[in-house]
């Protein structure tokens, strides 16, 4: 029966599209089919999520063809606790954008492509996840990229179409080194199934080992954005509707995360890179977080901040330890949720205040306390403030990263000093977060300098030229939407010890690469 429910996670989503893009005249129905899609999706996320952490991982090959010749499908704790969250943020997100569509009249989000290219995005997610195989991995970055180039340039501005350009040729280019990889990877084993690839790749001298190694990891980071490879995020995403930038920011940086532990933890577990990524993980905490410090408009600094956060995951990775990845899975989710809730209210502020800018901005607490408490809430669990989300993964990390010094004397110091780059990166995230919050929500609006006050109705040129109107109408499902996530990342701290239990059973899972390898390979690989 859960065999059975596997291939729905990406049919549901692409007959959806189809059934969209069908009633294209239709608004209503587009909706009802989008919602009914992903509430299905989310629902059928969540039976796997208890049936593979109750009976073990699940396998389908596609058209009855086994392993390796066909396309296989897995999923274990760790692609079902993906699938659970990736389900849980479409979903709220596209209530979110309903509510929005609504009150604009659809200027932003226009339903008839809106609607269908958020499914075929959805789609491309899941099967990323599930996916068994590296090409069946590759298909589905390339169904992400054809939907979020068409949800980036909703609207046709020239602002929108100039970073649409940017990101896909950086995709293109992300795409061109997976597909080179895939090549030579299948040109040195005879095969692209990743479970037989575990076995394959090790047989491999070190140098062709290493190689393939790097190649993919270049393709994975230019998609998760890690440092050097992230100069394309913060030029992108602020430019996009409020729906769409929440979605990219939670959940496409996370699908390359996804990759990369694959990658260590199945194919190339004789490989080791842990000082390149300890190096990588620092800085793209670094040389993320210090960029934010520049930021005056709040969608370019948590874009920064979605850079800097990276290298969090990165360094999990690099540790290699269960306690390690269970903290990284668990640091996964909680920044998914996090991200994309305040991506969300930054949506919210830009119809309330007008403008996104610190230099537009004030008296938003005592305008909107709700709207306060739906951005400060997120923002000091962004923060890492105890007792919230952000500091249970971050003390996650940095206990196995103290592990891990205590086993590996000759690498100590290298951990010390990342663990130390990543005290300070939540120390500055933290100011950057409570710098914009004290001139937004605190200060009065005579304080404002050079620019009148923010007034009902008001309105205000915007950094690009283009004009903005401040209104105080919030449309009721976009508050909903918003509020629902900040519940959400309270949840993940109240029931922090039974979400560290089943990302601690996924990490237990993947250091283990026979049980991948034996789900895909019952009978033993031939």
């Amino acid at each position: 029966m859960t065999a059975v429910l596997v291939p729905l996670v990406v049919l549901l989503p692409l007959l959806g599209a189809a059934s969209a893009l069908i009633l294209g005249r239709h608004r209503r129905a587009q909706m009802a089919v989008s919602l009914g899609v992903l509430s299905a999706v989310t629902v059928i996320a969540a039976v796997l999520l208890v049936a593979v952490d109750t009976t073990g991982p699940a396998v389908v090959y596609v058209g009855g063809w086994d392993a390796p010749w066909g396309i296989t499908l897995v999923v274990d704790r760790l692609s079902a606790i993906m699938l659970v969250i990736s389900a849980i943020m479409l979903l709220v997100v596209l209530v979110y954008s309903v509510g929005q569509g609504i009150a604009d009249q659809h200027r932003e989000t226009p339903v008839s492509i809106f609607h269908p290219s958020y499914l075929i995005l959805s789609a491309g997610v899941f099967n990323a996840f599930i996916a068994g195989d590296l090409f069946n991995l590759y298909v589905g970055f390339e169904i992400l990229l054809s939907a979020s180039y068409v949800l980036l340039t909703l609207g046709g501005t020239g602002e929108r179409i100039r970073a649409g350009v940017t990101y896909i040729i950086v995709s293109l280019v992300s795409s061109l080194f997976f597909l080179s990889a895939i090549a030579l990877v299948y040109g040195a084993t005879g095969t692209v199934n990743i479970a037989q690839l575990s076995v394959r790749l090790a047989e491999l001298p070190d140098s062709v080992q290493l190689m393939l190694h790097l190649l993919l990891l270049i393709a994975f980071g230019i998609k998760a954005a890690v440092f050097p490879l992230s100069f394309w995020l913060p030029d992108s995403y602020p430019t996009a509707p409020a729906p769409v930038t929440a979605v990219f920011a939670g959940l496409l940086t996370k699908v390359g995360v996804y990759a990369i532990i694959r990658t260590e933890t199945v194919m190339f577990v004789e490989s080791d890179v842990t000082v390149l990524l300890m190096v990588v993980g620092a800085l793209t905490m670094l040389i993320g977080i210090l960029g934010a410090l520049t930021q005056a408009d709040i969608k370019r600094l948590l874009s920064f901040t979605l850079v800097s956060h990276i290298g969090y995951m990165i360094f999990g990775i690099a540790l290699g330890s269960q306690l390690g990845y269970a903290a990284t899975i668990y640091y996964v989710v909680h920044h998914i949720t996090v991200q994309t809730t305040l991506f969300l209210t930054t949506g919210l502020i830009e119809r309330f205040g007008g403008a996104t800018s610190i230099n537009r901005l004030a008296g938003l607490l005592k305008a909107s306390p709700l709207l306060g408490v739906l951005f400060f809430i997120p923002a000091l669990n962004l923060g890492g403030i105890p007792p919230f989300s952000g500091f249970l993964g971050k003390t996650g990390l940095f206990l196995a990263g103290a592990e891990g010094a205590a086993d590996a004397p000759g690498t100590a110091w290298l951990i010390w000093v990342v663990i130390g780059v990543g005290a300070l990166t939540s120390l500055i995230t933290l100011y950057a977060l409570t710098r914009f919050w004290n001139m937004a929500f605190w200060r009065g609006r005579s304080e404002l300098e050079g620019y009148e006050s923010v007034l009902l109705g008001s309105v205000l040129e915007a950094p690009e030229g283009a004009t903005v109107t401040a209104t105080r109408t919030t449309p009721v499902l976009m508050v909903v939407a918003t509020s629902a996530l900040v519940m959400l990342t309270i949840c993940l701290t109240v029931f922090a010890g039974p979400m560290f239990d089943l990302t601690g059973r996924a990490a237990e899972n993947l250091l283990d690469a026979g049980v991948y390898v034996s789900t895909v390979f019952p009978g033993g690989i031939r």
